[in-house]
């Protein structure tokens, strides 16, 4: 082979392996660039719902939808005109008290379970007191079986689902007014929105919320019958006509104005919450929104 061939084939063995080592530099680098996509994804999960850490809209927040909050009902019956046609005259009213609603807030320095020494602070902030009264506007009871029926009265839920059992009143006298009380079931929904900053030790977090209250909705059900044996008398047959009244309307809710939390334990606490009856006793679990700090940059 003759030099000048020799010296045109290293030429093109070097220039071969120049590229080689360009490409290869040039993936290397591209491997240090981050990903758009790990830098704007952060994302983190309040009681199930998951909220991005770098858009304004992800304040931490809850919703609950299975909250006990009993209610106490107190009910008048009135009746008249319990002839046979056109059947007994029936008005339905009360009041119903609710169990109140709260929130607690709960910080720690660490996680509850590990092996360092745990520092809690709670804060109660009470938004309706127990026994806050909803009026029962008087209602018509439509129907009957005619003449002098015997009366019951059951409580049902919005879809129509007893939550009491049948309680009985009496038989339909002219002029008589049936009065009872009940404490009766009652699901409702809770939420609340949060707002973090200053997590410096001193003089502790900024922290305020606003809360919400959604209730799931109760009836009262009506209950006639001819014979106050309900699977029937022995020579009687029963006949039996129900009418459905609302003692609580479904979504009967009440908003609660931007409330400051006073107190922590100082640092970049851990932050839980969780929903109170209006007698402070918890209505839910502890609900973990997240580090102090980490909660105030995703505002």
């Amino acid at each position: 082979m003759k030099k000048s061939q020799i010296r045109t084939v290293g030429l093109a063995v070097f220039l071969l392996l120049l590229g080689v080592s360009c490409q290869d530099s040039l993936q290397f680098n591209d491997s240090k660039k981050p990903s758009n996509l790990a830098e704007t994804s952060q994302t983190s999960t309040v009681s199930g719902t998951s909220t991005t850490s770098s858009s304004s809209s992800s304040l931490p927040h809850t919703n609950i939808t299975e909250l006990d909050l009993p209610v106490q009902v107190a009910y008048e019956l009135s009746t008249y005109d319990c002839s046979n046609n056109p059947g007994p005259k029936i008005t339905f009213s009360g009041l119903a008290a609710t169990a109140g609603f709260g929130v607690r807030t709960i910080f720690r320095n660490n996680m509850v379970g590990t092996h360092e020494h745990v520092e809690e602070s709670a804060v109660d902030v009470s938004l309706q007191p127990n026994g806050s009264q909803i009026v029962i506007p008087k209602q018509p009871v439509l129907g009957g079986v005619g003449g002098n029926p015997f009366i019951w009265i059951q409580f049902v839920n919005e879809q129509g689902q007893a939550v009491t059992g049948e309680i009985f009143i009496g038989r339909c006298v002219q002029g008589y007014t049936f009065k009872g009380a009940q404490s009766v079931a009652e699901n409702a929904q809770g939420t609340t929105k949060y707002t973090v900053s200053g997590c410096e030790n001193s003089p502790g977090p900024n922290i305020t919320f606003e809360a919400g209250l959604s209730m799931a909705g109760l009836n009262a059900r009506i209950i006639f019958r001819n014979n106050d044996n309900k699977v029937g008398g022995p020579h009687e047959a029963t006949a039996t006509i129900s009418s459905d009244l609302s003692v609580i309307p479904s979504g009967s809710s009440w908003t609660f104005p931007k409330q400051p939390v006073l107190g922590g334990v100082g640092g970049n606490p851990w932050i839980w919450t969780q929903f109170l009856n209006g007698s402070g006793a918890p209505v839910s679990g502890e609900i973990l929104l997240g580090r102090c700090e980490q909660l105030s940059k995703a505002l």
